[in-house]
């Protein structure tokens, strides 16, 4: 008896937080249609949010080299290193089947040359380090998968090959060129004037991969370069030749599904820190009621609805015809060196953080959360707007006691390190707002 009244407490509750609105202005079936239907707003529902972390993310095969680290005054410490076999179109010199022809070159220098890909995250005015090392074992994935990941790492040697200062400018055409050890340089040149290297099989025997890794003293953010066009170059000359000609041989990116970026986060000392492993989650509740997304890391914000199947003691006959989701970045927490994303992509997961697949509308289209960017005095505006009423409508009708939950990432998650802090409903400036059109019929 208790819990009946409690029921009729509840859906006297939900009506007298919302409003009448006019029917007309959805897209109803026909089965809904009538002069006593009624719509109402509700905008009480609670939604829970909370952090989750992802165990890995697949960051091979994404066409781009990504180098750098910066300190995140929310996140922690992010660092990626970019790992890559190499290859040429030709292991010979010119006329070189002959041996009295390949004696007269000789080696000059090497360099890598590394084109930008436009994209970049963080302090661009700061100079930027990174060295370039010798990969010691096979650029080879685990037994029975075909991916790297972002926890992905192979040993590499001590030793620097290269290594080059700069101040990033990746908006611009050009590209960062780092002199290589012109002993590892020669070595090379020498064992293809041998033909000790003729293939690239033989290539790759003597030299497994590199890897870019960033110094840890002035890096200041992460930097993406184009794989298709970067390149390590070796440059030689003919001995004693009247001819000024210069000659090259490139040696590029041999399988781009085998180049990969390892990114890390060091969360200690965050609000982060305490996350738990992939299938629980941190309450926003321990986070200053705040939720955190960030690509690469495996970061993402989980929404929770856990009252949704009390929708039914409304009325005896009734459906979500319309819901909309607003998320509100925390004011602060996003600059123009931490921007915000344009889009917030949602997925649908179970309890346990394992993901069904993308949230599509009822049209079979994804559901991607826009940013609205209109400018007001104090940014109540700025949030990101979904369409969830078909994801809340099949939670209201479900039969068993399961629940579905959305997880919130962002678009590029496996080769970007973007991200966003959103406040929950209890937030004091930044709430999350739901707005469910419910009729009943």
């Amino acid at each position: 008896m208790n819990k009946f009244i409690g029921m009729l407490f509840f859906a006297f509750a939900l009506f007298s937080c919302g409003t009448d609105t006019d029917a007309g202005a959805f897209v109803v079936g026909s089965d809904y249609v009538s002069v006593n239907n009624k719509v109402i707003l509700i905008d009480t529902v609670t939604v829970e949010m909370s952090t989750i972390n992802f165990d890995s993310l697949i960051t091979s095969g994404q066409s781009r080299i990504l180098v750098g680290n910066y300190n995140d005054p929310v996140f922690g410490k992010v660092k990626t290193d970019s790992y890559f076999q190499l290859t040429s179109k030709t292991y010979t010199l010119p006329n070189g089947g002959s041996d009295t022809e390949s004696s007269k070159y000789v080696f000059d220098s090497i360099s890598m040359i590394l084109k930008y890909d436009n994209y970049y995250y963080g302090d661009t005015t700061k100079v930027q380090t990174f060295n370039i090392h010798r990969v010691l074992q096979k650029v080879k994935p685990n037994t029975d998968d075909y991916n790297f990941y972002n926890n992905s790492t192979l040993n590499y040697s001590n030793e620097s090959l290269g290594s080059v200062s700069y101040k990033p400018r990746p908006g611009e055409k050009d590209s960062i060129n780092i002199k290589m050890n012109p002993v590892f340089g020669a070595e090379i040149f020498q064992k293809i004037k041998k033909r000790e290297i003729n293939d690239e099989t033989s290539f790759t025997e003597y030299l497994k991969g590199l890897v870019l890794v960033p110094s840890a003293s002035n890096s200041s953010s992460l930097i993406g370069f184009n794989t298709t066009n970067s390149v390590v170059r070796m440059y030689y000359s003919k001995y004693q030749s009247n001819d000024e000609k210069s000659f090259y041989i490139d040696f590029v990116i041999s399988d781009v599904n085998k180049q990969f970026n390892s990114i890390s986060l060091d969360k200690t000392g965050t609000l982060l820190q305490n996350l738990p492993n992939s299938s629980s989650k941190l309450s926003s509740s321990l986070t200053n009621r705040q939720g955190f997304i960030q690509s690469g890391s495996g970061v993402a914000c989980r929404l929770d609805f856990p009252n949704l199947k009390q929708f039914k003691y409304i009325s005896e006959n009734g459906a979500i015809v319309d819901a909309e989701l607003i998320l509100k970045p925390v004011n602060n927490s996003y600059s123009e060196q931490y921007p915000l994303a344009d889009s917030i992509q949602v997925y649908v997961a179970d309890n346990l953080n394992r993901i069904s697949g993308a949230l599509l509308n009822p049209v079979g289209s994804a559901v991607y959360g826009k940013l609205n960017k209109k400018s007001d005095e104090f940014n109540e505006n700025m949030g990101y707007s979904f369409r969830i009423a078909s994801f809340l409508q099949k939670e209201m009708l479900k039969k068993t006691n399961s629940r579905s939950s959305l997880i919130l990432t962002l678009p590029g998650v496996y080769k970007t390190v973007n991200r966003i802090v959103l406040g929950d409903q209890k937030h004091l400036n930044n709430k999350i707002q739901l707005k469910i059109y419910y009729i009943s019929y």
